[in-house]
């Protein structure tokens, strides 16, 4: 998450409601990294440190060096992964002081704009024979993410929410991140997947997107109109998201995915 403080909300505990549905990109980017043993890893948005956790498992011999925005993840992804250093940073900026091996960002980039710079600028902070790992959400048209932005313009959230800007910004087609890649580096692979997510609980939608993207609308909002949205939002969501016989909600959600060497 790029640097800012955390008026956003970013709550570690709602993050990590859907832990296991949020780790599972991260272990299959994880596994198509072709490194065996990098001296330096980066985890460029870190958040609570599960990620994190994970690369330790992966590359016990490395330095392990955590960056994100949120004092509230740092503090968490500092307990759960002892071994690790964690800074605040902005990662469209932040720089290690020796060139990493890996740098490794599950669903944060897609908080910053700018990738037309921002990538190639990734590749060039890593060492000869680096690793850039890269997925991000691709859900910008999907109801989760647009309905959002629907309801916000509706009265009476308008009058608080016309400012709030989309922090959460749509990406650049994968076309254009290859273009913006593949001279850069000595082999590059991009895929895209759908996971389909069964979730539970009274409104599982709303709770999901309230862990993630969902925080920039309610951290402005007065404390009386939060509910109010959610219910909006919730019946915005229900004919796209609708509940099955077991009491599930499917939510399909779409990721890309990049690995360039240098």
């Amino acid at each position: 998450m790029p640097l800012a403080t955390d008026a956003a909300g970013w709550d570690p505990g709602q993050y990590l409601r859907f832990a296991d549905a949020r780790l599972r990109p991260a272990v299959d980017l994880l596994a198509r990294v072709p490194l065996s043993a990098p001296g330096l890893v980066v985890d460029l948005g870190c958040g609570p440190g599960t990620v994190t956790g994970l690369l330790r498992a992966r590359f016990l011999g490395a330095t392990l060096i955590g960056v994100d925005s949120s004092v509230a993840m740092l503090e968490r992804a500092r307990a759960a992964v002892p071994g690790a250093r964690f800074v605040a940073g902005d990662f469209a900026t932040w720089q290690a002081e020796a060139a990493p091996d890996l740098i490794f960002s599950n669903a944060a980039l897609h908080w910053t704009g700018g990738h037309d710079r921002l990538f190639p600028a990734l590749l060039g902070r890593l060492a000869p024979g680096g690793v850039l790992a890269v997925q991000m959400p691709a859900m910008h048209d999907a109801p989760l993410r647009a309905l959002q932005l629907a309801v916000a313009a509706e009265a009476p959230f308008a009058a608080y929410l016309r400012n709030v800007p989309d922090t959460a910004r749509a990406i650049l087609p994968p076309d254009a991140y290859w273009n913006l890649l593949e001279g850069r580096c000595a082999a590059l692979e991009m895929w895209e997947t759908v996971y389909w997510h069964a979730l539970r609980g009274t409104r599982p939608v709303v709770e999901w997107a309230e862990g993630s993207s969902l925080r920039p609308f309610l951290a402005v909002l007065p404390e009386a109109l939060r509910e109010p949205f959610r219910e909006a939002y919730d019946h915005a969501l229900a004919p796209h998201y609708p509940r099955r016989a077991d009491g599930s909600v499917l939510l399909p959600f779409r990721r890309w995915f990049a690995v360039a060497r240098v």
